[in-house]
């Protein structure tokens, strides 16, 4: 019988901010199987107490195992994997040794029965348009590419997850039509999306799950109505390879019911799979 593993993908905006605002009672109530966080922005203790604190709300044993990369600058960036599984490996290195990907890139492999499914944590830059943030992003996504064709050439179980920053088409974005020049919905950044999908073969399971929808949204600004009036972009995603795409199912965007009882501007993102 297949074991059930359930994924979920969270940029927090600030770990400790998002334990205040309902975080820990969100991990006790869905209870999934890992947690891949981004944009964590504190250090492993403070992971450490706050999965203490949910330990002790779930009272039922379990024991949350924790990986973190923090970033090259303090309070910035940084992501997590933390799972009820102990890991069996994992790895941070992206890119050339003279690139910068520290906080942004988790590698974890995971062995369940007599596979391996690795989950990978990873945090894209916002970017600028014409300023030096979007020259990193685009080194950023060359060194991701590079790495996701290997992990294709190697035709295991894998899933990138996370905020990458980027919406793909324009069901991903509400305003896609006023954000055409901007960080986020360039035709250049796109791109990148159809190398991972078309040339190399990874799974939206996002857009398998709704296709030819708009959205369904995961991040919505703090500013103004945009939550209110649902005018959000699809940037939080879960990308599987073939092989783990056949047992996925189950994708959901946990939108929180109203703007007050959010604990991140961006909403969890979480898929089932049958290992």
């Amino acid at each position: 019988m297949p074991s059930n593993l359930s994924v979920v993908t969270i940029n927090v905006n600030g770990v400790r901010a998002a334990f205040k605002k309902g975080f820990a009672e969100w991990v006790v109530e869905h209870s999934p199987d890992v947690i891949a966080l981004q944009e964590v922005r504190a250090e492993t203790t403070d992971l450490v107490e706050i999965f203490n604190a949910i330990e002790d709300l779930q009272k039922d044993g379990t024991k949350w195992h924790i990986l973190h990369d923090s970033a090259s600058a303090k309070g910035r960036a940084g992501v997590a994997v933390i799972s009820k599984i102990a890991p069996a490996a994992s790895r941070t290195t992206l890119g050339p040794k003279s690139f910068d990907s520290a906080g942004r890139w988790l590698e974890v492999d995971f062995k369940i029965k007599s596979k391996t499914v690795t989950v990978i944590s990873t945090y894209v830059h916002s970017g600028e348009v014409d300023t030096p943030k979007q020259v990193e992003k685009y080194k950023f996504l060359d060194a991701m590419t590079k790495r996701m064709a290997e992990l294709r050439k190697e035709d295991g179980l894998a899933v990138v997850v996370g905020d990458l920053n980027v919406g793909h088409t324009e069901l991903d974005i509400k305003n896609w039509k006023g954000n055409l020049k901007n960080a986020g919905f360039l035709p250049e950044e796109r791109a990148y999306f159809d190398i991972w999908m078309h040339k190399q073969g990874w799974v939206d399971l996002g857009r398998a799950a709704h296709p030819e929808v708009p959205g369904p949204y995961t991040w919505w600004s703090y500013r103004g109505q945009a939550f209110d009036t649902d005018t959000g972009w699809r940037i939080d995603y879960q990308l599987a390879t073939p092989k783990l795409a056949k047992v996925a199912s189950g994708y959901k965007v946990h939108r929180a019911a109203s703007y007050d009882t959010r604990f991140t501007d961006h909403s969890p993102v979480v898929v089932e799979y049958a290992i």
